[in-house]
C-alpha cells in the first residue's frame, strides 16, 4: 500500500479510547521532519554528548529479550530504549502530554498502545493520572503530534 492512500484512510478514522496508536515513521518523512534529530532530543545528557560527537550511530542487531527475535535497529533508538528511557527523569509527571505519549511509545518499542493503556502506563510510571479522553483528544484529532497516528487494521 502506498503512503498516500494510507494517509487518506488514517484521516477517515475516528479514533476511540480503544484505538491503538504508534509513531508513524513514514509521517516524519512525508512532513520533511528529521526523526533522528527529534530522537536525539530525548537522550540523557551522557548519551546526547556522545551522539553529538558521533552522530553516525549505525544500525545494530538487537535481540528482543522476550521473543528472541533479532531486529535491525538504529543505534540511537537502541540506546534510548536500553538506557535513557530507564532514567528517572526520562518520563516524569511534568513531561508535556505529547512528549509523554511519544516517550511511552518509545519505551514500548513503538508497539501500539490505546489511550486507555497510555493513561495506565503513565500513572504506573510517574504517578500522574491523565484522563484517557484527554489523551485521545490530544493525539486523535486532525493535527498529528510527533507522528503519533492511529494504527490501521491490516
Amino acid at each position: 500500500m502506498s503512503d498516500r492512500p494510507q494517509t487518506v484512510m488514517q484521516r477517515l478514522i475516528k479514533p476511540t479510547l480503544d484505538t491503538p496508536f504508534r509513531i508513524d515513521l513514514d509521517w516524519w518523512k512525508r512532513e520533511g521532519q528529521d526523526f533522528r534529530a527529534y530522537l536525539m532530543s530525548h537522550l540523557c545528557a551522557q548519551h546526547r554528548d556522545q551522539f553529538l560527537t558521533h552522530p553516525e550511530a549505525a544500525e545494530i542487531d538487537w535481540v528482543d529479550p522476550e521473543t528472541a527475535e533479532v531486529r535491525r535497529v538504529d543505534g540511537l533508538w537502541h540506546i534510548l530504549l536500553q538506557h535513557c528511557s530507564r532514567q528517572v527523569d526520562f518520563l516524569t509527571s511534568q513531561t508535556p502530554l505529547t512528549d509523554a505519549v511519544f516517550r511511552l511509545l518509545l519505551i514500548n518499542g513503538n508497539q501500539p498502545l490505546t489511550p486507555k493503556q497510555m493513561s495506565q502506563a503513565l500513572q504506573a510510571r510517574t504517578g500522574r493520572w491523565e484522563d484517557p479522553r484527554k489523551i485521545l483528544q490530544t493525539i486523535g484529532g486532525r493535527v498529528v503530534h510527533r507522528g503519533i497516528r492511529p494504527v490501521l487494521e491490516e
